[in-house]
């Protein structure tokens, strides 16, 4: 299985703020989490960058994303452990799909937003619990200096 980091390509520039997302809404009866797999550009416009100092540039956020719902949809604990969730809800808001939907600019960022159905009930217990309160999207990549 290939991981996401194989999909993508991760750049590194600078005058960008780093960002961390965290889980946005669970329902406890359904078992399901929503949040933000990835944030390329706050709604103002300004590149986000990881915890790792890169940035995915949206169009490359995008593809990846597809590719990962074409081919995966599972989700993993820590990165250690797969087959505790499954992805149920993916979108790839871009400025020209916020512009069709009439949502005003500004008011979204360009990014992934990403739903799971927890399927392990210790997980579960943990998402609940605050233990795990955002999404980890698991990669390697070749970094490239990017010049401004």
């Amino acid at each position: 299985m290939r991981k996401f980091s194989d999909i993508i390509k991760k750049r590194a520039g600078d005058n960008v703020v780093k960002g961390k997302f965290k889980i946005a809404k669970s329902d406890d009866g359904k078992r399901l989490v929503f949040g933000w797999a990835n944030v390329s550009m706050g709604a103002d416009g300004e590149l986000i960058e990881d915890w790792q100092g890169d940035i995915i540039e949206p169009e490359e956020l995008e593809n990846a994303a597809y590719e990962y719902v074409r081919l995966y949809r599972d989700g993993g604990e820590m990165h250690e452990r797969g087959g505790v969730a499954v992805l149920i809800e993916s979108v790839v808001f871009t400025e020209e799909k916020t512009q069709a939907m009439g949502i005003p600019a500004g008011t979204v960022p360009v990014g992934w937003w990403i739903g799971f159905k927890v399927l392990d009930d210790d997980v579960w217990e943990k998402v609940k619990d605050g233990t795990y309160s955002m999404f980890s999207i698991e990669g390697e990549a070749e970094r490239v200096k990017v010049e401004e």
